[in-house]
Formats: structure tokens, sequence, C-alpha cells
């Protein structure tokens, strides 16, 4: 299991395959983004092509690895600790666990990749929003991650806000995933903990209250009622989460068969600060990956073992609102 108390960004495995294949080492920490065009620059020797010397030790050079590279060996066999499961520019911003439940916890390195909020064709419904039902264009080729968003809004149970444009009203207490104008996403409670008041604010998606807050579970985490109707009233159902690290990690944690308790527990084992339930139910549940090639995506990976899916893999239009995470 994810040991409680370690650092998510030091629970790293040492799976290293994918399509490109791999270098002697793994990274065992995050890396700033700042340090990738660093290393792209020490890679240009101005004095190529001037010398024969030069020239022949790039030749002997293998060639760099893709900017983008998912891990599918990694994608399809992780275990219980972290593994870096995408690399952007050289650096881990995407790692992969999966418990012995079948939860799949995904930890994202926000300043590598960042989040965005899309509308479906039904909610939030209409058109002219940021980001609309299917990922399309430019988007696709900064693809790393999609998965499920949050609760049908006509149950009422949270807000949808983007681009400035409200679709369900945000209320006060509320578990809030806020993504800001620069790219940063925070997750708090609305109007308490989030937003900060002096940056511009691109999207918000609430949903119930906060499933932990300060590292602990809600005073409710038994209560099964409180945390969305399960078909046939089942305690234990597919279920999902996005919660955040205090080092603002955006960690997604899914499964099939799981209680409230199970998932909020995965969660604080990944050292979740603060996080909101997203959907539940098997029809509601889904995460995939998008390997790429030459620049372009071409195929998809579902992360979440047994999940009945999304038609179109969220690159078609969806009714229902999802995330997206896209490279910087």
């Amino acid at each position: 299991m994810l040991k409680r108390g370690v650092a998510a960004t030091a629970l790293l495995g040492t799976a290293c395959a994918f399509f490109a294949g791999c270098g002697g080492s793994v990274d065992r920490t995050a890396t700033s983004a700042r340090a990738a065009p660093a290393a792209r620059s020490r890679r240009a020797d101005p004095r190529a092509g001037s010398g024969s010397t030069v020239n022949a030790r790039a030749a002997r050079e293998p060639p760099p690895a893709p900017h983008l590279a998912v891990l599918a060996a990694a994608a399809n066999s992780a275990g219980a600790a972290f593994a870096p499961v995408v690399r952007w520019h050289g650096h881990t911003a995407v790692w992969i666990a999966r418990l012995n439940s079948g939860l799949t916890v995904l930890s994202f390195d926000q300043r590598l990749v960042r989040l965005t909020l899309h509308s479906g064709t039904v909610d939030a419904g209409g058109s002219g929003w940021p980001y609309g039902p299917a990922i399309v264009g430019r988007e696709r080729r900064q693809l790393v991650a999609a998965f499920n968003g949050g609760f049908k809004l006509s149950v009422g149970a949270g807000g949808f806000m983007s681009g400035g444009r409200i679709a369900a009203p945000l209320r006060d207490g509320l578990g809030s995933i806020v993504t800001y104008a620069n790219g940063q996403t925070a997750i708090g409670a609305w109007n308490t903990e989030v937003p900060r008041r002096r940056l511009a604010i691109q999207s918000v998606r609430q949903n119930l209250t906060l499933l932990i807050d300060h590292g602990r579970l809600a005073s409710t985490i038994d209560c099964h009622s409180c945390w969305g109707a399960t078909v046939g009233g089942a305690a234990d159902v597919a279920r999902s989460a996005l919660g955040i690290t205090a080092d603002g990690h955006l960690i997604w944690a899914a499964g099939q068969g799981l209680s409230v308790a199970a998932l909020g527990d995965a969660l604080l084992q990944a050292n979740v600060v603060r996080a909101v339930e997203l959907d539940i139910n098997p029809d509601w549940v889904a995460g995939y990956l998008y390997p790429h090639a030459g620049g372009q995506r071409v195929g998809v990976i579902p992360i979440v073992p047994s999940q009945t899916g999304v038609a179109g893999f969220f690159l078609q239009p969806y009714s229902r609102d999802f995330f997206s995470i896209l490279t910087r």
C-alpha cells in the first residue's frame, strides 16, 4: 500500500519502459519545469557542424527522448508504489499507483501539467465554453490524461463556472476545484480556503463538501447517503475523487467497489490535505492516458481496472463535464 505520511513525490517505483526506451535511471523527485529549457540548451552545442570531433561525438550519442512520453508498461502494470508514467521534456510529470483493491491513483506535477474543466453537451450544456464536450484541436497535442467530473448539476450538489460564465451557482462552503488563469489549480472550501482574491479565475467545479480537509477525513465519512445516491443503494460502488497535497500535486483516485472511507484513506496515504469527491457509480467513473508519437496522439490507455468507460474516450462529444490534463 501507499505508506501514510510519506510524501507522494518520494513514492516512485522503478518502472522504466516506454515507447521510445529509457535511460539508466528513473527520476525519484519531481523536477522543476524551469529546469527543462536549461537541459535542452545544454544539449545544443554551438560548435556542431564546424568540427569533426564534435560531430563524431554527437553521432555516438543516442537520439533525444520525445518531448512527451507515456510509459505504457508502467500504466499497464503499476504496483502499490508510485511509478513514473508520463514524462515531459525529460522530466516526470505524472506518477501512477494501483492498490490491491483495484483503486488507481495518479499524481500530477502542476509545474509541468495543468488541469482544464470541460463542459459536456448536457452538463453544463450549450456552447461557447472555453473547453467544450470533446478534446479537440491544439489541446489534443498537449493531452496527457482525462477523467470524469462531478455529479449531474441537476442534483444540486455543486456549482460550475468557466471563463466567467456560470452554469450552476457557486455556494459557500462547498468543496471547490479552482483553476486560475495562470494554470494553477487549488482545492478547498469556497469562500473559506479558495479562491485567492488576487488571482483571476479560469474555472470552478464544486461537488458536495470536502471529502478531506486539513489532512483529515470528513466527519460524515461513514454516512453513505451523504456522498451521493448509488446504484441499488450499495455502499461499495465505483467512486472517484480529486485531491491536492501540501506541495501542490494533484491526486486523482478512482476504482470499482469502493466505500467512501476506502477512497478517502487512499487519498490520505498519498498525502492529500484537501479533496473533493467526484462522480460515482460505474457509468460515470473513467480515466484515460493518451500515448503520443512524433508529436501526435496515437492511442488511449484506460487506467481504472474494469471501468465501464466513456464512448469516444472524451475525444468525441460527451454529455457530462470532465477534466483533462495538458502539458504546460
